[in-house]
């Protein structure tokens, strides 16, 4: 499994970003791909995933504001996020899960500041 993030950056209060997350190795009906967090000091988290089922998951932090997505051949993985805080500031990692086990690619940066 392979997982490789970019997207991030620079962005202000009330600014939007669209990450995009390139897989190989997987099947998305199999795994659980999506997205997950980490701000300095704090644990990461779950952002937004797909469920082996197709269904969506986000944290509550984002509801609304934040959408997953993929392309028709679903090799490519995105998080569109709008209305970004500054509370959103992390390093955003994409992540697929099997049978309790997660695989992660390298993170991509997102700040948002004014």
């Amino acid at each position: 499994v392979q997982l490789q993030a970019s997207g991030g950056g620079f962005v202000q209060p009330g600014g939007s970003l669209r990450l995009s997350c390139e897989t190989s190795g997987l099947t998305f009906s199999r795994y659980s791909v999506g997205w997950y967090r980490q701000a300095p000091g704090n644990q990461r988290e779950l952002v937004a995933a797909f469920t082996r089922g197709g269904s969506t998951n986000y944290a509550d932090s984002v509801k609304g504001r934040f959408t997953i997505s993929t392309d028709n051949g679903k090799n490519t993985v995105y998080l569109q996020m709008n209305a970004l805080k500054p509370e959103d500031t992390a390093v955003y990692f994409c992540g697929a899960r099997l049978s309790g086990n997660t695989w992660f690619g390298q993170g991509t940066q997102v700040t948002v500041s004014s």
